[in-house]
């Protein structure tokens, strides 16, 4: 039977997994998707050099490497309920595209190391879903490996995150001695058994706590240790809460371990009781609602070159009302005029299908003729409008870039160019000066790697690097004339691409001096696209 519109709408979930590296979130990716049955066999993407890697992990540098560079987009189906998931990377030299992503996401889950606890990355990406009040769900994974202490575990994500925490479940031990898991709701313990590292969906036994039984599973001493913390959660713990969660202020927390397949269901089940469908979006029209008649969707991400026999792009849209048709021309409202969004299609890793309709909440590529950019919105509204502005994140790291060999100006320019234009590196110019010298600044530098290995690959230019000290940028905003600045020994000027002034920094403290001695100059940590 034919499912109407809003039906569509409200059976999908939109959701973006953020970690830090290694915390095995590509792993839990590849659980959700055996669970969706896209996948039959879940290959274990833990090493470099295994034949298999996940499916999620594309790009070439990828998979020499062993990590996700790039965020990948997935769709699956899992008991009536439409998922994309955007899979970001975790890698502690990620890059902008990772920020962006969580853009068009709907809640997040974050995936903890139950041995390390919160980590550096983590807080940056954190950040970016407090701005945006999403819903946060943590899964702490690797229960099977020896822990942390899991009341120092929660308190560590409190205390580094700012956000309170619920346990919907409670691990029994760690490593050899891991058990299994306590669900609160049910009163009941799911048993633990490593199931092939998690190749098939394992047979989970679930015994009261009740049962007599319970006590020779798990032992005296594990009961009793049991019975001890869930009096202290019970007593000193948040309540359950759904309308902090839904605002992003209370991040109910799962035990798990991704890679034997153990607790990963579990989490999918609740986690789909626990999210909404998609959720209305700003624009400078005021919220637009997801079950408006109008479509409409934005662009958080465009990708060059996916398919190197065909030199493409692909731009990612983020459908946020309505019904997109393939057969329908939209208005690209930068651009002011109409366009038919050509070979619209979903992503199942590098396999593609095309797709003749999407609703509110799905990802879908289109062809990028050169002309879209991070940030464009595309509608059928006959009053058109835009989507808020995708924050343009401040790079950590610059080096000066030059083309090797002379003769192939023209394609580094274009090279570099395409590249900045997919959001994993800022080109900025010296100010007064032409483009002879190119600054590139990165959120991670592994972003300067890939560089030097796409220019290579894909536009046959060799490149030097020249690393600068800075790692401060600042935007400056409203019409200041940049000669007249006033700066510290350890300032330089510079311009972005459309010729917005800006001024990098090596030490932190000299923004601060710069702004006391120029009055009235206003500097800002984000630009907006």
């Amino acid at each position: 039977m034919a499912r109407s519109v809003e039906e569509e709408i409200k059976r999908r979930r939109t959701f973006a997994i953020i970690s830090h590296p290694d915390a095995g979130k590509t792993t839990l990716t590849e659980k959700f998707l055996l669970y969706g049955g896209q996948i039959n066999l879940a290959g274990s993407v833990k090493g470099k050099a295994t034949a298999r890697h996940a499916v999620s992990d594309w790009m070439e540098i990828e998979k020499e490497r062993g990590i996700s560079v790039t965020s990948s987009v997935l769709q699956f189906e899992y008991d009536g309920y439409c998922i994309n998931i955007l899979d970001t990377p975790g890698h502690q030299d990620f890059s902008e595209d990772t920020y962006r992503t969580l853009m068009a996401a709907d809640s997040a889950v974050m995936v903890i190391d139950a041995s390390k606890g919160v980590e550096a990355q983590t807080r940056k990406l954190f950040k970016v879903c407090v701005m945006r009040h999403i819903p946060i769900f943590t899964f702490i994974n690797k229960m099977d490996r020896d822990a942390n202490d899991t009341f120092e575990l929660l308190d560590d994500i409190e205390n580094e995150l700012g956000i309170a925490t619920v346990p919907v479940n409670w691990p029994i031990g760690s490593g050899k001695g891991f058990k299994g898991v306590y669900d609160r709701n049910e009163r009941t313990v799911r048993m633990f058994s490593d199931t092939q590292k998690g190749t098939k969906q394992g047979e989970e036994r679930i015994l009261s706590i009740d049962d007599p039984a319970l006590k020779d599973e798990i032992g005296q001493e594990k009961y009793d240790q049991l019975m001890e913390e869930l009096e202290l959660i019970d007593g000193a713990g948040a309540e359950f809460d759904q309308e902090l969660v839904t605002k992003g202020e209370l991040s109910p927390v799962f035990f798990g371990s991704a890679l034997t397949n153990f607790g990963v269901e579990t989490f999918l089940e609740h986690f789909l009781q626990m999210t909404y469908s998609p959720l209305p979006r700003k624009s400078d029209a005021g919220e637009i609602s997801p079950f408006s008649e109008d479509f409409s969707a934005f662009v958080f991400k465009i990708q060059a070159n996916m398919n190197k026999a065909h030199r493409d792009r692909v731009a990612f849209l983020r459908v946020c009302s309505g019904t997109f048709d393939a057969t329908k021309e939209y208005l690209h409202v930068q651009g002011g005029r109409k366009a038919k969004l050509s070979a619209p299609q979903q992503m199942m890793a590098d396999e593609r299908k095309i797709v003749d309709k999407a609703y509110a909440g799905d990802i879908i590529g289109v062809f990028d003729p050169g002309l879209y950019s991070i940030g464009d919105t595309f509608t059928s509204a006959k009053k058109p409008f835009k989507f808020e502005g995708i924050p343009t994140f401040a790079p950590e790291h610059f080096a000066r870039v030059r083309q090797i060999d002379t003769m192939k100006r023209k394609q580094f320019m274009k090279g570099i160019t395409q590249i900045a234009q997919e959001g994993a590196i800022q080109i900025f110019q010296e100010f007064n000066t032409g483009m002879e010298e190119i600054i590139v600044g990165v959120v991670g530098v592994l972003q300067f790697d890939v560089l030097k290995y796409r220019l290579n690959n894909e536009y046959n230019v060799e490149i030097a690097l020249e690393n600068l000290p800075y790692e401060h940028i600042r935007w400056i905003e409203g019409d200041y004339d940049l000669d007249k600045i006033s700066g510290t020994s350890d300032m330089k000027k510079i311009k972005d691409l459309k010729d917005r002034p800006l001024l990098l920094f090596v030490n932190s403290w000299s923004v601060g001096m710069v702004q006391d001695r120029n009055e009235g100059l206003v500097l800002s940590e984000f630009g907006t696209n």
